[in-house]
């Protein structure tokens, strides 16, 4: 089992550069629209493209992935939002626990079904605490995990959640509004979490603007995930890749 994606991801945490992955829901894109959405996504130098969502009820996973290998070299990182949400095409798994909630099917319940096809997959395994946060609105995340999410004026919250993740031996912490969040996390919480933990943060949900993508990148967050807004208008790709990387040495 090989290491790249995380080795990249750390290398470039070492470096203060700052990366920005695009999310795809499986069930939201066509054909047409996936080819679309890769051809956008090389040209603005996308760092990775994430795959899933909270609530897959299509069988494209698989093809999906096999399409995005075909037509870019960018690493396809899987963002499964239950266990069945594996295909060997990718490059790696982003192997969520989540360490917001209390619900013990998604702290380890589904990760004991689901390990031996994992392990069989010969995927880059990747431990991520992921944590939700109170986007303005419910998601469907939220409502699939059976789980509150964190309330975005409790800082403290997030960062003994994102430093118990750490402790546990999680490789990534992933702050998450979720999907059709009204508001993004606010930029005060990243930056206190980011202060208390060493490991890569990812932010996502509730981007719709380069300018907001560049100020979390500031306030701390080593990648962004931008979905929800880039489905709506894909050419927000390429500015908010832009905004990104212009941050970067």
């Amino acid at each position: 089992m090989t290491h790249t994606i995380y080795h990249t991801i750390l290398s470039g945490k070492a470096k203060s550069n700052k990366a920005f992955a695009v999310l795809i829901d499986p069930d939201k894109l066509t054909d047409q629209g996936l080819l679309s959405t890769i051809e956008i996504a090389v040209k603005a130098k996308v760092d990775f493209f994430f795959v899933g969502g909270s609530l897959v009820v299509t069988d494209t996973l698989d093809k999906m992935v096999a399409t995005i290998k075909k037509h870019c070299t960018i690493p396809v990182v899987l963002f499964p939002g239950s266990p069945d949400q594996i295909t060997s095409k990718a490059d790696a798994l982003l192997y969520l626990s989540l360490i917001s909630g209390r619900n013990p099917e998604l702290l380890i319940g589904q990760h004991v079904i689901s390990a031996p096809f994992v392990k069989q997959s010969g995927l880059e395994i990747i431990p991520v605490g992921y944590m939700l946060i109170d986007g303005g609105t419910p998601t469907t995340v939220s409502y699939i995990s059976n789980t509150n999410p964190i309330p975005s004026n409790k800082n403290d919250i997030a960062i003994c959640t994102a430093m118990a993740g750490e402790m546990l031996g999680l490789k990534l912490i992933y702050m998450d509004a979720g999907s059709g969040a009204l508001k993004a996390i606010p930029t005060a919480m990243i930056k206190e979490v980011a202060k208390h933990i060493q490991i890569p943060l990812v932010v996502g949900g509730g981007i719709t603007t380069p300018e907001k993508a560049k100020e979390n990148c500031m306030a701390g967050a080593d990648i962004i995930v931008v979905g929800n807004a880039a489905e709506k208008d894909p050419e927000l790709i390429t500015a908010i890749s832009n905004a990104i990387h212009s941050l970067n040495k």
